[in-house]
């Protein structure tokens, strides 16, 4: 069966050399490419809509993080594979924020392209290991309702919101109206409380138990 791929990138050279490699996968098709999100929003309803969106994180008009939450909200089942220069975690924490199930940083190797999205489709998610994957592993073992069976104060509620955001500690401390310390205090007991030990999982688990704040 082939996998319908559309690839969004502002930068044509690296869109047409993304689409070149992928054609010689076996099991996915590039049906078209775009230059930004507004360029995605006006041909995905007269072509067919695709399985896999590669979406950049930068780009001009409408950007990664703006065209990932549009997508989740209007074609939940098509499955956003994040591209990146940088591999910070305030980007990879927004674009699973907007919906993305998968993120992937453009130096990959062609063979791991190919398992990447090959993962995606499976798994339904692909996250490098760079980015923590033992974390997201682990948090599909956590069922939505851990939020009421884990004991949280709402300071820690109040953390973990900020977590999904790209405040520092210093930030989030002026937000909370408290010393960095007493933040660093809070991180480190969700930490032991959750079994975690990275700021992107805290905000993953924030996420999938609805502690995501409105921005």
């Amino acid at each position: 069966m082939n996998y319908n791929i559309v690839i969004v990138d502002d930068h044509v050279l690296i869109a047409n050399a993304l689409a070149e490699i992928i054609s010689k996968f076996k099991d996915f098709n590039v049906i078209y490419t775009c230059e930004n999100g507004k360029d995605l929003q006006q041909k995905i309803n007269s072509t067919i809509k695709p399985d896999i969106i590669l979406l950049d994180v930068s780009m001009p008009e409408m950007d990664g993080f703006e065209t990932a939450k549009w997508l989740s909200e209007t074609y939940p089942d098509i499955l956003i594979m994040a591209l990146s220069m940088q591999n910070d975690d305030a980007s990879l924490i927004k674009m699973i924020k907007n919906g993305a199930k998968g993120y992937m940083l453009k130096n990959i190797q062609p063979l791991e392209l190919e398992v990447s999205l090959q993962k995606l489709i499976k798994k339904r998610r692909y996250f490098p290991e760079w980015a923590s994957i033992k974390v997201f592993e682990s948090l599909n073992d956590i069922d939505n309702d851990d939020k009421n069976n884990i004991k949280l104060s709402n300071r820690e509620i109040e953390f973990l919101k900020y977590s999904t955001t790209e405040m520092s500690y210093k930030e989030m401390a002026e937000k909370m109206f408290c010393s960095p310390r007493t933040v660093e205090n809070y991180r480190d007991s969700l930490f032991t409380k959750l079994g975690l030990k990275t700021r992107v999982g805290l905000a993953v688990y924030a996420i999938k138990n609805g502690f995501s704040l409105d921005e």
